[in-house]
């Protein structure tokens, strides 16, 4: 088979903390009128799974082809149920809810599920004075984040932190967070959807009863995970042709999130171990392969099928893409880093990454 890069439907979810951002300011095309909180613009994930909608493989379902053609479509080395990146596109025009996800651990115990929800956020457009809330602050007990929670005093034990287009946030499974309102933010995540709110209504603005919040508040911190402080980071800058920019500004063991600005050519070689994900966030594009040229427009993503081979991104204007991986942390982000000059204390602050351990 002749690999291209693959265009999919997205989902859309109509959650209360979105309003139009996505299409309004992104300029996502086709999507419905109303609330558009979220376009899950690359998912495996249950009757989510995005369908092809170009060439070949066109009305394909992105978990068949997982299931057909892992190594090919995700590396060739590759083995598992689902394809493991999920991106989205996420308007929080309103405050997110403050909730958590559980971990890998957590996941397979207590949910019976395949891998908990570590994720990423990229802040692509966010008002002046925008911020972040994550993590819990040192020394808080069990009770005192339980009586914060139930009176939505959130700031007393999280930190709260600035951010502005640029960012990025790295969460693992387990981190308690919220951000918004006014923020705009492409996610990188483990494919789940696994979720528990300590907010007092759901996340289509529905009270919930007392009990249902109490035992919410209960399950959360039954999943709390307080040894991480997700804080946002600019990023470290990769090398590069000239005219073009690259930063990592995330990296850990289920995927690494990298922003390319483009006013040149980019050419990429194969790598067969690795698929790669691209979401244009600027001007139009056009991907050229072997298997032909396929156009990337505003708001509009793709999957580079580890099996394609080399291809060159070629911009009309300036593109700006966010690309998404799964990663050999050493060689990806690791080593290229280090030739570049950063201490392993910055390549660490960008995720789960133990330099010292990567050789």
């Amino acid at each position: 088979m002749e690999w291209y890069p693959l265009k999919l439907t997205y989902h859309v979810r109509t959650y209360a903390f979105g309003d139009r951002l996505i299409p309004d300011r992104l300029g996502k095309k086709g999507a419905p009128e109303g609330i558009v909180a979220e376009t899950w613009e690359i998912s495996d994930y249950r009757d989510t799974t995005g369908r092809v909608i170009n060439g070949a493989l066109a009305g394909r379902t992105l978990h068949e082809l997982v299931r057909d053609y892992p190594r090919q479509l995700v590396g060739q080395h590759w083995v598992g149920p689902h394809f493991p990146l999920l991106c989205k596109l996420l308007d929080a025009s309103h405050m997110l809810p403050v909730h958590l996800h559980a971990n890998d651990e957590v996941a397979k115990a207590k949910y019976a599920a395949v891998s908990g929800k570590t994720e990423a956020w990229h802040i692509l457009w966010c008002a002046p004075g925008a911020t972040i809330l994550a993590g819990i602050k040192p020394g808080v007990s069990r009770e005192q984040l339980a009586e914060a929670l139930r009176g939505q005093d959130y700031d007393a034990v999280m930190p709260r932190y600035p951010i502005q287009p640029g960012d990025t946030v790295y969460v693992p499974g387990g981190v308690l967070h919220a951000f918004g309102p006014d923020t705009l933010i492409f996610e990188v995540q483990q494919t789940s959807d696994l979720s528990v709110s300590v907010m007092p209504t759901d996340l289509f603005g529905n009270a919930l009863d007392m009990a249902t919040w109490e035992h919410n508040i209960q399950e959360a911190l039954d999943e709390l995970r307080t040894d991480y402080l997700p804080k946002p980071n600019p990023g470290l800058v990769l090398p590069g042709a000239a005219e073009n920019t690259y930063v990592i500004g995330a990296a850990g063991p289920y995927f690494a999130l990298e922003r390319w600005t483009l006013h040149g050519p980019h050419h990429e070689l194969a790598h067969p171990d690795h698929c790669l994900t691209l979401t244009n966030v600027g001007a139009r594009c056009r991907l050229d392969c072997a298997g032909g040229s396929v156009p990337l427009g505003r708001a509009e993503s793709c999957i580079i099928p580890a099996a394609m081979g080399e291809f060159s991104i070629v911009p009309e204007g300036a593109t700006s893409l966010v690309v998404c991986f799964v990663p050999n942390l050493r060689e990806d982000v690791v080593v290229p880093l280090r030739g570049e000059g950063y201490p392993d204390e910055q390549i660490a602050a960008l995720g789960e990454v133990a330099p010292g351990d990567a050789g």
